[in-house]
């Protein structure tokens, strides 16, 4: 069936969204212009508003209002720590855990070159250079356990240890092929409290 040209275009702009198939953009839709008028007007609203005002923090790629994202200017944070993460998502499952108190450095993807991503893509020079600045001791890897994360990690670890630092990988209950974003609070905290070195081949150490 043939919708109104202003429809087909808010139903194939709902399936960019990531687990949306057609079905479920027509049920979005359809809820919105029938029963849901001023939900769909606050909705794109708040888009545009995120849109216009929200970019990265400077410092650790996270997404922020400002220069510098709230978690990076919080008091009491450890900036001796730096937790490596794939993206903003994995940061909300870190803090949810409440098992660190340190800061972080989000990635927004993982080494891929098949897929053309590499260290530049992942702002991994701007990691460099705040690792190079002092003040870090510590670099935490909570990159997925996929293949792609692990390869990720292992190049971070290297990074960490060129500069003299100590470089750790979560562990303990996360599950190989796993995406950190998914994994409950009380595994991940038991995951970052467990932590292991990683030695400089990128393989875990004791």
């Amino acid at each position: 069936m043939r919708f109104p040209p202003r429809l087909e275009q808010l139903l194939n702009t709902l399936r960019r969204l990531p687990g949306v198939g057609p079905k479920t953009a027509q049920r979005m839709a359809f809820h919105l212009l029938e029963r849901d008028r001023e939900g769909a007007a606050a909705l794109a609203s708040a888009l545009q508003g995120a849109l216009q005002h929200i970019g990265h923090c400077g410092r650790c790629r996270m997404l922020a209002e400002g220069e510098v994202c709230a978690l990076c200017s919080m008091p009491g944070r450890d900036h001796a720590l730096v937790c490596v993460v794939e993206s903003p998502a994995d940061v909300g499952a870190v803090e949810e855990s409440g098992s660190y108190r340190g800061l972080y450095f989000v990635l927004h993807g993982r080494l891929s070159p098949l897929d053309g991503v590499g260290p530049a893509e992942l702002g991994l020079d701007s990691l460099a250079a705040r690792l190079r600045g002092g003040g870090v001791r510590e670099v935490i890897l909570a990159t997925s356990a996929t293949v792609e994360g692990e390869a990720t990690a292992a190049y971070v670890a290297t990074m960490a240890r060129d500069n003299g630092l100590r470089a750790t990988r979560i562990a303990h209950g996360v599950p190989i092929g796993g995406e950190i974003e998914y994994v409950d609070g009380t595994t991940l905290a038991r995951a970052i409290a467990g932590r292991v070195v990683v030695d400089t081949d990128g393989e875990p150490g004791h």
